[in-house]
């Protein structure tokens, strides 16, 4: 019998957990294609291929599920990248291609946690007009434009690749890629004197200690919701992806 033809689209510790345990379990009899969108340097590549940048819109990627044979999709994207699953929803159903979506599991909120729910960057930057001046920026670097309307504060920038010139006046940029220790997070916000946090409601370990540290420190968090999720199959824990791709060899 042929593999299977697997292709992950990821770029998160679960896409690749993924990506282990589908090989572990079944080894060559599955063909495992974990995607990255950008940036790899520093990552521990998982197991199975490598594939690296775009595909050109749902045109692009139903075209490359089809001259791949690709078997099954699963999308284990940032609960963020709102286009990309959109794009891997639509090109999935143009190439007939089953399709399933990590939903990663989101962080509960806690009695003690002082969040700030908002819907977009935008008014995340607006929020910070109430709150202290040292922020703690943990967004991404391509969504740090409308902060810089809110240019009374100084912003330390945590992001995997900073991009050159920041638009923010006043910042300090730490370049790191989770997960993160508790610890560190404490040692961050002590540091530098963070008054408020801004961050996106992603989910998941890698990420989470910060959300810890700023709760022992009572610090007010300017949490971005996430969109909803595309429609169909979803789950939420790795040993349930693999399940799916299981049930398909």
């Amino acid at each position: 019998m042929p593999a299977l033809k697997v292709l992950i689209l990821g770029g998160t510790t679960e896409a690749a957990a993924l990506a282990t345990e589908l090989i572990a379990r079944h080894g060559e009899r599955v063909d495992v294609v974990s995607s990255f969108a950008g940036r790899v340097e520093g990552l521990k590549p998982p197991p199975g291929r490598i594939r690296i940048g775009g595909f050109g819109g749902t045109a692009g990627l139903a075209a490359y599920l089809a001259e791949e044979r690709i078997d099954a999709v699963v999308d284990a994207t940032h609960p963020f990248a709102a286009q990309m699953s959109r794009n891997a929803r639509e090109a999935a159903a143009l190439a007939g291609v089953p399709r399933l979506l990590f939903w990663r599991v989101p962080w509960p909120r806690h009695p003690l946690d002082r969040w700030i729910e908002v819907d977009s960057i935008e008014a995340a930057a607006q929020a910070l007009v109430h709150l202290g001046r040292r922020v703690w920026l943990t967004v991404g670097a391509s969504e740090l434009a409308p902060f810089a309307a809110v240019s009374d504060r100084w912003y330390l920038v945590r992001v995997i690749e900073a991009k050159a010139p920041l638009p923010l006046p006043d910042c300090m940029v730490i370049e790191a890629r989770g997960p993160f220790r508790l610890e560190n997070e404490r040692a961050l916000i002590r540091h530098h004197r963070i008054e408020a946090m801004v961050s996106k409601a992603s989910g998941g370990r890698a990420t989470y200690a910060k959300i810890e540290a700023a709760r022992e420190a009572d610090l007010p968090v300017v949490m971005v919701r996430r969109p909803l999720p595309e429609p169909g199959e979803r789950v939420a824990e790795v040993g349930g992806a693999a399940d799916w791709v299981s049930s398909r060899l």
